[in-house]
């Protein structure tokens, strides 16, 4: 919504300053987006006179001008201009101008030995024109000194506020200029519109040829003939007007029109009197039917439309758009003024389906007030007979205007209760009435008031609409800041649950470990989300883009895509994670939080990337695993139980890839080498591992009493390393035969790890052999031999005992 400042004025008795005024806006619920002020850029030119003139005595071309300013004694400037002469009137800027035709801040100047104290400027310079041959001339009542942008009506900032939905009374100034009234900046103008008498019936009957059930598509519809126009340009101060908000002035009737439109939010419509053909029926479109619009292009309708026809056809597709066939130009001399009610529903509905924006949609669709549908037509006529004369005719309504009666019963304690702001009941009072809401005390009680909400407010539904109300309008930034409840009762219960807290630590997680944190879309094409599990994908109804269609079942396919995209741009060794909701279906319980990476190319964890004394080696499966573990162990998860089962769903390499677990029932991820399959189909090059942890499934922690942290307790004593190498059957787990050890001999095992595999030559087939390294931890002395061998000896049983294995020789 657009309008200028000298406009609002029109509505608003203010002394409040452009600033003043744009601040209050937004504070109201008006949000400010732009504010365009001519000038601003000239508030530094004048008008001066130049007092004197002769020829450069360096230059041919150049003269030297004595200008009076007006302020003080005059200034000497040199100038190039053909028609600088003595007693010219122009425009004079001062050395430390900025001009904004030259983008040059103007400074004192030595031209050709002659020192020159500022500019006499032409049109081009000062951004206003095209012309470059002469300085400006202006009339010789042009008043020295003035400035010379508020001489010629340049002092009239444009500026436009962004509307939300609900608010269809601020899309016309006077519903700006009430809102700003309310909130104290000044004083609302009352316009009274008096009926202009008519001088005979109107020729034109209207008929609304609705099925009963269909009648709400146009409650009402009144018209007027003027006849003995004279149509043509619209005032000057009217054409400024639709200027400065976009709009190009067409002819006086047309421009009416637009005018009340911004003006009062009041669209109307005005036809050749002389190009429509018997009387207006307003109908259903036929499916079929055609109309060559106002804006040169030919629209086909079918019978969800309604429209405004004659004997002829369709004249005009209701509340949207007229007929360029009954349009007025500069020959109309007989013109029928519309002004209507339509269904705001069906407007939306053709408007989308026919592909047209118009300000009358824009208005219509949201709901304009019904009041003013009589009066709309009043104010159209009075301006038509001021600006092109003529007589009118009576109005002829069809139908019958609305008179909505809303009402509401409300509580004046409603507004601390919502919003904990404390107003005496006469300034909330004060408030609705400033905002043309009617009160009156429910059962003669003090404490409550019944308030009648006004017909162009039809967002105003019930007592949390008027909370808001008295809200915008006091000042949110009044409300007091109070903290949460259970902060000031010092209740121990956590503020965050579990999830939020493995949330925020799994992001703190993964990007110490070297990861990028990564935002992508909740949506995936149906395609992807096939190939990463979705069986069936969760589509959108109404996708934003065909390859946005689903909801994704993991949040490796964005990751993947990203991780691509860096590739396509130079950079393949890129490492990323996201913390975001999967959908594995529609309900709720199919919704996850999940926490996954990629790593791609040679993106290996910190410290075992790319190295100086060795070649760069791209990433593999235990990057993946180093991963999902890091995180887990990050997240404060017993890894003791965790399982990792070879396998794991097909997007990932079937033999370079795992599941974790707790137990078969308890799948909480997976990780390992993407499938080149997938990969090719996707058109995505490896190498690329990732892995992805669901924090939902993970178990929670056993709520153990808090105890005191032990102290720390190292031991004295030296540790100890023995090394064990197993037979086993190659379908063992190396994770199997390092559990097995760890409990062997609980009380000095502390670490165990897998250092060498092998199949071959010395290993009968079948069979691998895999070398563990035991490290064993004293804790009251040192041991003997006989201590030791006897721990191998548990270590060497218990391994054999879980796997089946045999100590190799």
């Amino acid at each position: 919504m657009k309008f200028t400042l000298s406009w609002l004025k029109d509505h608003l008795e203010t002394e409040a300053s452009l600033d003043e005024i744009t601040a209050t806006l937004t504070r109201v619920g008006l949000e400010v987006e732009h504010v365009e002020n001519p000038a601003e850029a000239l508030r530094d030119f004048t008008i001066a006179t130049v007092i004197g003139a002769k020829p450069h005595p360096n230059a041919d071309r150049l003269q030297v001008c004595m200008v009076d300013t007006g302020a003080g004694a005059p200034v000497q400037v040199v100038c190039g201009a053909p028609n600088a002469r003595t007693g010219l009137k122009s425009v004079f800027s001062a050395p430390g101008t900025y001009i904004p035709g030259k983008k040059i801040t103007l400074g004192k100047g030595v031209i050709r030995g002659v020192e020159s104290l500022g500019m006499l400027c032409s049109g081009a310079e000062l951004g206003l024109s095209e012309d470059h041959d002469g300085i400006l001339e202006l009339p010789e009542d042009a008043p020295l000194g003035q400035a010379y942008a508020a001489w010629i009506g340049l002092d009239d900032p444009m500026i436009e506020i962004n509307l939300t939905p609900n608010r269809p009374d601020a899309m016309g100034v006077e519903g700006i200029a009430r809102d700003l009234a309310a909130a104290g900046l000044g004083k609302l103008k009352t316009h009274k519109i008096a009926p202009t008498p008519g001088h005979f019936p109107c020729p034109v009957a209207v008929k609304l040829d609705f099925a009963p059930e269909d009648a709400h598509l146009a409650p009402a519809f009144a018209l007027r003939l003027v006849k003995a126009v004279k149509n043509g340009p619209s005032p000057d101060w009217l054409q400024k007007r639709l200027k400065a908000i976009g709009l190009r002035p067409i002819n006086a009737l047309v421009d009416i029109t637009n005018y009340l439109a911004f003006d009062r939010a009041r669209p109307l419509h005005v036809f050749d009197a002389k190009k429509v053909h018997g009387d207006l029926v307003v109908r259903r479109a036929k499916d079929g039917e055609e109309i060559l619009a106002l804006d040169g292009k030919t629209y086909r309708l079918d019978d969800s439309m309604v429209v405004i026809a004659d004997d002829r056809g369709v004249e005009s597709i209701a509340g949207i758009m007229g007929g360029e066939a009954s349009g007025c130009d500069e020959t109309t001399t007989e013109v029928l003024i519309e002004s209507a009610l339509w269904d705001p529903t069906n407007i939306a509905r053709s408007g989308r389906k026919l592909g047209i924006t118009s300000d009358a949609r824009y208005r219509f669709e949201r709901g304009i007030d019904p009041a003013f549908c009589p009066p709309g037509e009043e104010l159209a006529t009075h301006l038509v007979l001021q600006f092109c004369g003529g007589e009118a005719s009576e109005i002829t309504l069809a139908g019958k205007i609305p008179e909505p009666d809303h009402r509401i019963d409300f509580p004046w304690s409603e507004v601390k209760r919502l919003t904990g702001l404390d107003l005496p009941i006469s300034d909330m009072a004060a408030i609705l009435e400033r905002l043309g809401f009617e009160l009156a005390l429910a059962d003669g009680n003090s404490d409550r008031v019944m308030v009648k909400v006004p017909s162009w407010r039809p967002d105003v539904e019930g007592k949390a609409d008027l909370v808001e109300e008295i809200v915008r309008i006091a000042g949110i930034d009044n409300i007091t800041s109070v903290p949460l409840p259970r902060l000031d009762q010092k209740i121990a219960e956590p503020v965050l649950t579990l999830l939020q807290k493995r949330t925020r630590a799994a992001k703190r997680a993964l990007a110490s470990q070297g990861l990028v944190e990564a935002v992508t879309w909740s949506f995936v094409a149906k395609e992807r989300a096939l190939l990463f599990g979705a069986a069936p994908p969760v589509e959108l109804a109404n996708p934003i883009a065909a390859e946005l269609s689903a909801m994704r079942p993991s949040l490796l396919p964005g990751l993947v895509a990203a991780a691509q995209r860096n590739a396509d741009r130079g950079l393949g060794d890129v490492a990323l994670f996201e913390v975001g909701q999967i959908f594995k279906g529609q309900d709720e319980k199919d919704q996850f939080v999940a926490a996954a990476g990629v790593r791609r190319g040679t993106a290996k964890p910190q410290g075992a990337g790319r190295h100086w004394a060795a070649p760069a080696s791209n990433v593999d499966t235990f990057d993946a695993k180093n991963d999902a573990l890091s995180l887990l162990a990050s997240l404060g998860v017993a890894l003791g139980g965790l399982q990792v089962v070879s396998g794991a769903p097909d997007w990932l390499h079937p033999g370079r890839s795992a599941t974790l677990q707790f137990g078969p029932k308890n799948i909480i991820g997976w990780f390992g080498e993407f499938n080149p399959r997938l990969l090719a189909a996707i058109d995505v090059e490896g190498p690329l591992v990732g892995f992805e942890i669901l924090l939902d499934d993970i178990p929670a922690p056993k709520l153990k009493p808090t105890k005191a942290k032990p102290k720390l307790d190292l031991s004295e004593f030296m540790p100890l390393q023995r090394d064990f190498a197993f037979i086993v059957d190659r379908a063992v787990k190396a994770g199997d035969i390092v559990k097995a050890a760890q409990a062997g001999e609980r009380n000095l095992v502390t670490q165990v790890t897998v250092f060498d595999v092998y199949e071959g030559q010395g290993v009968p087939e079948g069979k691998k052999s895999v070398a563990i390294g035991v490290t064993l931890q004293p804790r009251d002395k040192t041991l003997t031999e006989a201590e030791i061998d006897a721990a191998a000896g548990k270590i060497i049983a218990e391994v054999e005992k879980k796997t089946g294995a045999n100590l190799r020789g």
